[in-house]
């Protein structure tokens, strides 16, 4: 099955968390009108037992196209951020909560430069898919212990596409 890449908005990634973006947003300017603030883009969930978050840089690498989507992961007891720290695009891969992902209902995102994504806890989703090396800041449970879900596909040909 080929999969293809829709462009992302706040209305079609609803299901599975929030769009980051300063699109559309109300700001208010702070600092004697040096800075202008967009408050509340994600909603940062930390569930269970010490519920205390990390901040994270991860170093992507270039991905290769077409990408086989061959497992999606879960963080139960968090939801999991990804901001770039440059001015670039990358790809994200999701399937709705459910006790095992529903491989039928498997979308691709294109998110824009500028832009981020907050997945939802439990949102089944592939690793981080760079189109470039480059670095994200990313949000998620500091107790990491059993926040990690992973399903492996079993006899399942899924083809991520060219991202253009």
């Amino acid at each position: 099955m080929n999969l293809f890449i829709n462009n992302i908005n706040k209305e079609n990634f609803a299901e599975f968390g929030q769009l980051i973006s300063t699109k559309d947003i109300k700001s208010e300017n702070i600092n004697s009108d040096t800075s202008k603030s967009f408050y509340d883009l994600a909603n940062i969930e930390i569930l269970g037992e010490n519920n205390q978050c990390r901040i994270n840089i991860f170093k992507a690498k270039k991905r290769k196209f077409p990408l086989e989507i061959n497992m999606l992961e879960n963080h139960p007891f968090s939801s999991q951020t990804f901001i770039p720290l440059q001015n670039t695009t990358f790809i994200v891969v999701v399937a709705p909560i459910s006790k095992v992902p529903n491989l039928k209902l498997l979308q691709a995102f294109k998110v824009p430069s500028e832009e981020g994504v907050n997945f939802n806890p439990k949102v089944w989703h592939f690793p981080l898919i760079a189109i470039e090396d480059s670095s994200f800041l990313t949000i998620d449970k500091k107790d990491s212990k059993n926040n990690l879900e992973i399903y492996n596909f079993q006899n399942n040909d899924i083809v991520l596409l060219n991202y253009e």
